[in-house]
């Protein structure tokens, strides 16, 4: 440090900003009032909470409940309806009606649309004076007889279900009672709407399903659904394929099953075991776990619990639970849908005779016996778990002490013989080089099989 540095640091250690305290610098006089740093007032005492906010109706309303209160909603047992931004909307126009909502361009386009209803309301009045004409027609003087009148009536009902779906698609307070959840499923749009969305996810994944576990061609040659089936197991949805325990599959599902035609028909339900082990043959079997038939099914009535069809003319073979053996492989268990004939029952009694014993069951043969058509199908998978011998036990179904091991199969391929420089060189006249070996089984070094000398 240089001389003037050491003269210059008491300087500037006098000419610092000092704190305020009681001694003034460069100064011996008396401490003046103003340089006695003030002591902070007490803080005042703590204000008293405000009171909550009154709670708004409107948060826990389930079609105007916000984000925030969403958690709360379903905590109440509520669902919220709709999406948020429906929500929102319902929140800031309440009052008005959502076809007189104040938007000029809304307004200017429901008028173009209520001019093309029109058009296709006369077109629907002209189809129906033509129905009922040839409903009045006698069948002599129509070309084809009966069969003629039939064929061109089912067409013009045809084209008035297409009218109807026209002249309705493009309303937006029908879409709009659609996406609430509140569409009558008897008139065509609704089940046109709920048609479509079916096919944009369900459709693909089932028949995405049906390929990937074989369905076609081990149980059915071909098979299209058209009907959406959902499965339930004590109130819980299952995805198609899933594996469910053998404690929740012990009881009979229930399905949600929604048809896109209008009418009643009668159908056929039936659960089927694709994969039961046959160790005689070295293959597989099939077993029946449901049978029940002539159970109405409407687009309006889509609840089909199999716990309660207990008829004598409905449940020919009682459920019997889902359980595979320890080793095997999972079981396939589909849900097959099949519709009757117009007007005709299936005999109870004859399929009772028939299928009782459960084993060999085929659907095929079910099928072409009693006239069906397969329109509804679902899937569920089964695997040895930890409660599967105890519900067997339950039902008295034998076989929870069998135990399925895989049969090893082996390679009639020749031995490979040995390659490489190493294979060349295991003789003894190389035995100071296999210290360096690591890949020859017997002679290899690397775990220590060698002994060093």
């Amino acid at each position: 440090m240089s001389r003037c540095q050491a003269v210059v640091r008491p300087l500037a250690r006098q000419l610092r900003p000092q704190p305020q305290c009681l001694v003034r610098p460069f100064t011996a006089a008396a401490v003046r009032a103003a340089d006695v740093q003030a002591t902070p007032p007490p803080p005042p005492p703590p204000a008293t909470a405000p009171p909550p906010p009154e709670m708004n109706p409107l948060d826990l309303d389930p079609n105007t409940v916000l984000p925030e209160f969403e958690e709360q909603l379903v905590k109440a047992g509520k669902m919220p309806i709709g999406s948020r931004r429906r929500r929102v909307a319902m929140r800031t126009t309440a009052n008005v009606p959502f076809e007189h909502l104040p938007y000029q361009a809304f307004q200017e386009a429901r008028k173009i649309l209520a001019a093309d209803r029109d058009q296709k309301l006369v077109q629907i009045t002209q189809s129906l004076e033509k129905i009922s004409l040839l409903e009045k027609a006698d069948p002599e003087t129509i070309k084809g007889g009966q069969k003629g009148k039939d064929l061109r009536l089912a067409s013009l009902r045809r084209y008035t279900d297409e009218l109807k779906i026209l002249a309705d698609v493009n309303d937006p307070v029908v879409k709009k009672r659609f996406e609430d959840g509140l569409g009558d499923m008897n008139k065509p749009i609704y089940r046109y709407y709920a048609e479509k969305k079916w096919r944009s996810y369900d459709y693909r994944l089932i028949t995405q399903r049906i390929e990937q576990f074989k369905i076609v061609p081990d149980v059915l040659p071909r098979f299209q659904p058209t009907a959406d089936v959902q499965l339930y197991f004590r109130k819980l949805k299952i995805p198609p394929g899933q594996i469910v325990d053998s404690l929740v599959s012990e009881n009979p599902p229930r399905l949600r099953v929604q048809v896109f035609d209008r009418g009643q028909r009668l159908v056929s339900i039936v659960v089927l075991d694709a994969d039961v082990p046959d160790p005689d043959t070295d293959g597989f079997a099939k077993r029946c776990h449901y049978l029940a038939a002539n159970i109405p099914l409407a687009p309006t009535d889509t609840s089909l619990p199999l716990s309660r069809i207990k008829a004598d003319d409905q449940l020919a073979v009682p459920w019997l639970p889902a359980f595979s053996q320890k080793g095997a492989s999972y079981h396939r268990l589909g849900i097959y849908l099949l519709e009757q004939k117009p007007g005709e029952k299936v005999d109870v009694a004859k399929l009772k005779e028939l299928y009782a014993a459960r084993d060999g069951f085929s659907l095929k043969s079910f099928r072409d016996k009693f006239g069906l058509k397969p329109f509804g199908f679902n899937l569920f998978r089964s695997v040895w778990d930890d409660n599967t011998a105890a519900v067997m036990a339950r039902h008295n179904i034998p076989g929870a002490d069998l135990e399925f091991r895989p049969t090893r199969v082996h390679s009639l391929k020749p031995p490979v013989k040995a390659r490489g420089w190493e294979a060349k060189r295991q003789g003894p006249k190389y035995r100071h080089l296999w210290k360096y070996t690591k890949r020859i089984k017997g002679v290899s070094n690397a775990r220590g099989w060698t002994k060093k000398r």
